[in-house]
């Protein structure tokens, strides 16, 4: 069983490299346009905001990372208006630790934190050429909400109401 723990303060530089690299590698275009708002700040935005950040560890080594923010409207065809809605994001696993249910025990612990944060709905966007990405969230009590017309990202939205 992995350890799977909050983000403190000491442990941002090396949460940063782990998530700057596994996006690096899934999204190398998007890897090129700098670093993220979210990650540049990121003790304001998971440890001080309305943010949360977990990793699984192995051997204090971090083998994965999932975290949510508030979510922010920019979907226009999406209206959560009312509802305390947060954005799964960042969720990546080392390639040696996939397969074995972690991302499954990761969501799980972030979606229990969203429960006592008094969170209605659980959004993200996904992408069909991530394998698996939409089966897992599926698995995990999302449906699909819409999914956008554009060819190459065909961008997918899913929700699941707590």
């Amino acid at each position: 069983m992995m350890n799977i723990q909050t983000v403190t303060v000491a442990e941002i530089p090396e949460v940063l490299a782990f998530v700057l690299a596994a996006r690096a590698e899934l999204f190398p275009k998007l890897s090129a346009t700098g670093m993220p708002a979210d990650l540049a700040q990121f003790e304001a935005t998971y440890l001080q905001g309305d943010g949360h950040f977990l990793v699984a560890c192995d051997d204090d080594q971090i083998v994965a990372a999932i975290g949510y923010l508030p979510y922010d409207n920019r979907f226009s065809q999406l209206n959560y208006q009312g509802r305390k809605t947060v954005e799964v994001v960042r969720l990546f696993v080392r390639p040696a630790f996939r397969r074995f249910g972690l991302a499954g025990q990761l969501y799980r612990a972030l979606e229990a934190t969203a429960r006592a944060d008094g969170v209605d709905v659980v959004y993200l966007h996904t992408h069909p050429f991530l394998p698996g990405a939409i089966d897992f969230w599926g698995r995990q009590g999302f449906e699909i909400v819409d999914v956008e017309d554009d060819p190459v990202w065909r961008t997918t939205h899913m929700q699941r109401h707590l």
